[in-house]
């Protein structure tokens, strides 16, 4: 095994060479596991440790075996281009519900933290606007339960029930404008660009917007800068409790290392 892009322990890992580089860490690799945050606009891995940015390119990705495999959240068009001329297997596990519900818990605690650290009014009594909810609905739960005014906005009406029943406020992404103006705390969590300037200008001054979605995320955050607002990018919030939602996803990924296994001895 080889490693590298992640904070590397003084006492190094048992079995684990830190490699010099992206490419030397692929070399000669039969499976390679990428991080599960989303890929930047310019194809760089969330690795927010690593001094360099790291671009896998088809120079890169060539230096595995063939016949490899690639287990990450999520691939950009680009990555999928190189490993399909490559002939190198994706599997991405971003959106796998079961997964999900494992990190959610840590994901909460961590937005949780970037708002308290970031605001001067407490969460109780303060309106919130969630924009999309996904398998991250525990937040909405969390927020309602800590005294928040909670409104779920999204497109998908199975979210906005299922919002309603947690006890929150729900409405379609088109009420956005009726809603903004009253916001304390925007969250978004949907990887589509909804808050552009137009409905950031609704915003009150003070307004705090929180985005985890994976890029390009749900606020456009450069727009929000203009305005004098307060924007937050809080991707990888599993790293909140890295030993938890580590020993959650390695059940993922052990699955389809398994899944790899069986099927090459199989053929």
């Amino acid at each position: 095994m080889r490693a590298f892009g992640f904070p590397w322990p003084e006492g190094g890992i048992e079995g684990v060479r830190l490699a010099q580089d992206a490419a030397d860490a692929l070399s000669g690799a039969d499976i390679a596991l990428f991080p599960i945050p989303g890929i930047t606009k310019e194809g760089a891995l969330f690795a927010p440790s690593c001094p360099q940015k790291i671009i896998p390119t088809r120079e890169m990705l060539a230096g595995m075996k063939p016949g490899a495999h690639i287990i990450l959240g999520w691939a950009d068009a680009n990555l999928k281009a190189h490993c399909e001329v490559l002939g190198i297997t994706l599997h991405e596990y971003e959106w796998d519900v079961d997964l999900m519900l494992l990190r959610g818990p840590a994901i909460v605690e961590g937005v949780l933290r970037v708002i308290i650290e970031n605001t001067r009014i407490t969460i109780h009594k303060s309106n919130i606007c969630l924009v999309g909810q996904g398998t991250i609905g525990s937040l909405t739960r969390t927020l309602i339960a800590l005294g928040a005014h909670v409104h779920v906005a999204a497109r998908n009406p199975v979210q906005r029930a299922a919002a309603y029943a947690a006890g929150a406020e729900s409405a379609p992404l088109e009420a956005l404008p009726e809603l903004l103006p009253r916001m304390d705390i925007v969250i978004g969590s949907v990887p589509l660009q909804i808050l552009g300037e137009d409905l950031l200008r609704l915003l009150p001054a003070h307004a705090l917007l929180v985005d985890v979605a994976a890029p390009p995320g749900t606020i456009d955050r450069d727009a929000a800068a203009a305005l004098g607002l307060k924007s937050i990018w809080a991707r990888g919030m599993g790293s909140r409790a890295p030993v938890t939602v580590g020993r959650s996803q390695w059940s993922g990924i052990s699955r389809r290392i398994a899944e790899i296994r069986n099927d090459r001895s199989g053929s």
